[in-house]
């Protein structure tokens, strides 16, 4: 097992003294490590000296050659090292067991019923790695290199553990091409899955696993969904709906008439198909670029008691910030237009780098725009099986906004 210790930059380094490959920090960077934080970045270090294994188990010491973590390194990553485990212990099966132990005893004490994320990388101290439940169907998605080398013990630990009819992968995600892996799904264990029906709230609602965007359904708005059950009264709008989500529990909670806006004909296949599935009838699916729907509904006077506002990340990096500023600024200043006096609008944010700080001044400018007063009746975040690690803030995406608009 290679052993990577950490030095301050300004330190003097007698490479004789030491045989194992060296990366010297930038004075300070180290603090954030022993904060809580996984990630040691490319900028963050003064160089690499040695020859480290890509994706290969790397060890971590400080300047005082004290222990910090053991992880696995990426050299094509910007992201070096991400730690595993701040103990001395072997990353091998037993290893994994108990990590996944340790978070599926808390989706079990969380007590949601047949669908959830079991595996929230970093905060489940696993980076990388992501698996949801749906049913008797578990979806793995790997992000990493490092996490790569060990999918095959990772099926087996959640087989043993979890003992599920299917494991299906969907590692199709862009950033394995930032690790310099190729984008994989397919079967792991069982057979391809059809159509898989979960529980929510009361709700019997259809995934598509295979198909469906990134793994299938996006379980993070499961407490947000519920949370509009005293605004979902009257005329419903629901933006960017994907397969129903929020559509499907305004219905539930005694709303007049749903419209379901997506630009995916897919997707709005799902939100009819779930919405017979629920026996409701006061749902629409509409095909439509959601952008131009709102200006086309404002130059109509169209007015709606409630508003959803569920758009996908507008800003996939922190360079596309401010055209995303823009975006979501613009959807929620005609978002307040349509809503009736007195009604309400539910916007949210899944971009890791638009901050809940950054997320609630462009609402600000966007009512003091709009010249509509409203009044903030919750700020919320993603469902509790999508923790947030201390040290690592990345983890912390979901913003979720209830209004009332005058």
């Amino acid at each position: 097992m290679a052993k990577i210790f950490v030095f301050t930059a300004r330190q003097s380094i007698d490479r004789r003294k030491f045989v194992l490959p060296i990366i010297p920090f930038k004075p300070g960077e180290e603090a954030d490590i022993c904060a809580g934080r996984l990630w040691i970045f490319d900028n963050e270090i003064a160089g690499i000296q040695g020859d480290l294994l890509p994706g290969g188990i790397v060890d971590v010491y400080d300047v005082h050659k004290s222990f910090l973590g053991r992880g696995y390194c990426n050299m094509r990553s910007k992201i070096r090292v991400r730690l595993l485990t701040r103990q001395h212990e072997n990353i091998d099966k037993e290893f994994f067991i108990k990590r996944l132990k340790q978070a599926i005893s808390l989706r079990i004490r969380l007590g949601h019923s047949n669908a959830c994320r079991m595996i929230f990388g970093d905060a489940d101290l696993l980076p990388g790695l992501t698996v949801d439940r749906f049913g008797e169907v578990l979806v793995l998605q790997i992000a990493t290199l490092g996490m790569e080398q060990f999918k095959e013990c990772i099926t087996e630990c959640l087989k043993e553990l979890l003992h599920p009819q299917c494991i299906y992968e969907r590692s199709d995600l862009p950033a394995r091409k930032k690790e310099g892996l190729e984008m994989r799904t397919g079967v792991l264990f069982g057979k391809e899955p059809g159509l898989v029906e979960i529980r929510e709230n009361g709700l019997r609602i259809l995934i598509d696993v295979v198909h469906g965007q990134k793994t299938g359904y996006f379980l993070d708005q499961r407490e947000n969904r519920a949370a509009i059950a005293p605004f979902a009264q009257g005329d419903v709008l629901d933006c960017f709906c994907h397969t129903g989500g929020f559509a499907l529990h305004a219905a539930k909670y005694g709303a007049s008439s749903v419209e379901a806006v997506d630009v995916s004909a897919s997707a709005l296949q799902m939100v009819q198909m779930n919405a017979e599935l629920n026996q409701f009838n006061m749902i629409k699916p509409i095909e439509a670029n959601v952008f131009d729907l709102l200006k086309n509904y404002e130059q109509a006077n169209k007015k709606f008691d409630l508003v959803i506002l569920d758009p996908p990340a507008f800003a996939k990096s922190r360079s596309a910030l401010r055209g995303a500023e823009r975006g979501y600024k613009e959807i929620n200043l005609r978002g307040m237009e349509l809503v009736k006096p007195g009604g309400f609008l539910v916007t949210c944010s899944c971009s890791r780098f638009m901050t809940p700080k950054l997320f609630l001044d462009m609402i600000k400018r966007a009512s003091a725009d709009v010249g509509r007063a409203a009044r903030i009746l919750e700020i919320r975040y993603q469902s509790k099986d999508h923790p947030m690690l201390l040290g690592a803030e990345e983890s912390l995406y979901l913003k979720c906004v209830i209004l009332q608009i005058f």
